[in-house]
């Protein structure tokens, strides 16, 4: 199979994975395996891909042209590539996850779920593969459309609430802004296509580019940037597996992955900061990541406080695209997974707390750690690679990311990264006091309250995720050697 066919059925596979899941919906064990073996197709297809990337290749597959001059079409290059393995290999821990908790949690219509699940994988590997500007924006709007039915899957007022607000700032903010920006570029650059070092300097400058990079920044509502934020912190009403996906594997980091794709592919970063195009939307980022942080610490609500996290390590790699240094721009690649895999953990950690204890609250969490501890130490774990500590992946994004503030002689983002780490001590690292160093409410017995873990298929996979987060330290230098092409290393 041909490098180009792989492309097609790496998006084909979820599509077909759905039709599999509605088929089998009455027979939930066989439903959940067409979904575990679907994911792992997908993921070997993805990755067969990834030699191929690495020794220079830029694997394309046309697939139709609307109309004169805009084609839908992919084209795999180094971040998609990273993008396409984090969404794809992060499905299968989901979806194992997913079926313990949706068992565990007796949740309803869970068909539909694992189907819609399947859809927006296809829609975000649409995404990691887009070869121009229309592409990205159809796949961009199919994972909005396609995530809002798992973000009302339980049908409460509040879900349905959740979900107007998760809808309605993204299709908003995409159709507003980034389609604007989007038929902006092709009447002044003449292209929408991805272009190594930009399509855009000599074509626009001054003011107009600084405009149209705003355009850019506020209509990608995925990245979650202030104050198109909101719909993050609503869509907190669905079960704990669309919450991995929306923090995770898909949603949020379609937006980040976007922006960094458009300021590598269609402005360059030569052209940004020859003019100092983009140090407003640094201040922008900077604002989101400590707001951000300040708000998490004051939320009782534990999924709250995670989401509000995401927005402040969100704006990591917006920085990183901001400051459009090379150490910058790597950096903000890397945190794509190094982000993916801890906060996947941090979710599933919250869910099986849920699921075992029916606790939601970080203020409830006292001893609970003795109870479950396989929980409570990934939590720790993947807390850590979020401060950035060693050895966890965390740490090298955020090292890279301060490099890049010090290269583009930004010292205040250096303070901005530090404050930001500290901050995320403050709000995550009070939790595990909590579970281990606090005496249990529940009014245990002297010895110790008894072991209470979530269903297997809950645990297995954050301790998996958790155990990710160190591997991914040590592959940074893989991960790194596979970007530095964005920066024509």
């Amino acid at each position: 199979m041909t490098d180009a066919q792989l492309l097609g059925v790496a998006v084909g596979l979820p599509l077909a994975g759905t039709l599999g899941v509605i088929a089998t919906g009455r027979r939930p064990n066989l439903r959940e395996g067409v979904t575990l073996v679907v994911a792992v197709l997908t993921f070997a297809s993805v990755l067969q891909l990834l030699p191929s990337v690495m020794a220079g290749a830029r694997p394309a597959l046309e697939l139709a042209t609307p109309f004169p001059g805009a084609r839908l079409a992919f084209e795999l290059e180094p971040l998609g590539m990273l993008y396409a393995l984090v969404a794809s290999g992060l499905w299968i821990v989901t979806s194992l996850y997913a079926i313990g908790y949706m068992r565990g949690h007796h949740e309803g219509h869970q068909t539909r779920f694992f189907a819609f699940f399947a859809v927006s994988i296809a829609a975000a590997l649409g995404v990691a593969f887009s070869a121009n500007l229309l592409t990205l924006f159809v796949f961009y709007e199919l994972l909005t459309l396609c995530t809002y039915p798992l973000v009302t899957h339980r049908g409460t007022a509040e879900a349905i609430a959740g979900g107007r607000t998760y809808l309605g700032i993204l299709l908003t903010t995409s159709v507003a802004f980034f389609l604007f920006a989007i038929l902006w570029t092709g009447f002044v650059a003449g292209t929408l296509e991805f272009t190594p070092g930009g399509i855009l300097e000599g074509k626009i400058a001054g003011t107009a580019a600084a405009v149209l990079l705003a355009l850019y920044a506020f209509g990608i509502g995925k990245a979650a940037l202030m104050p198109f934020h909101r719909w993050l912190p609503a869509a907190m009403v669905a079960p704990a597996p669309v919450s991995a996906l929306l923090h995770a594997v898909a949603v949020v980091k379609a937006g980040v992955f976007s922006v960094l794709k458009i300021v590598v592919y269609v402005f360059g970063i030569d052209f940004l900061a020859e003019g100092d195009l983009s140090v407003w939307l640094m201040y922008v980022a900077a604002a989101s990541i400590l707001i951000a942080s300040i708000i998490a610490v004051t939320r009782d609500n534990l999924k709250a406080r995670l989401a509000y996290s995401t927005i402040s390590q969100l704006g990591y790699i917006v920085l990183g695209a901001a400051l459009a240094t090379p150490a910058g721009v790597i950096g903000g690649g890397m945190h794509i997974a190094m982000h993916a895999m801890g906060k996947i953990t941090l979710f599933f950690c919250a869910g099986a707390i849920d699921v075992a204890l029916h606790k939601q609250k970080v203020s409830e969490l006292d001893g609970i750690g003795r109870q479950m501890p396989f929980t409570m130490v990934a939590f720790a774990v993947a807390s850590l690679s979020i401060i950035g500590i060693p050895p966890l992946g965390g740490s090298w994004s955020k090292w890279y990311l301060a490099l890049g503030a010090a290269d583009a002689d930004r010292g205040f983002f250096v303070f901005v990264l530090m404050a930001s780490s500290l901050l995320s001590i403050a709000y995550l690292m009070p939790i595990v006091g909590r579970a281990f160093f606090r005496p249990s409410t529940q009014g245990a017995a002297p010895e110790g309250p008894a072991l209470k873990e979530a269903p297997l298929l809950c645990v297995v996979p954050l301790c998996l995720t958790a155990a990710g987060s160190v591997a991914l330290f040590f592959l940074a230098p893989q991960i790194k050697a596979l970007l530095a092409p964005l920066v024509g290393e």
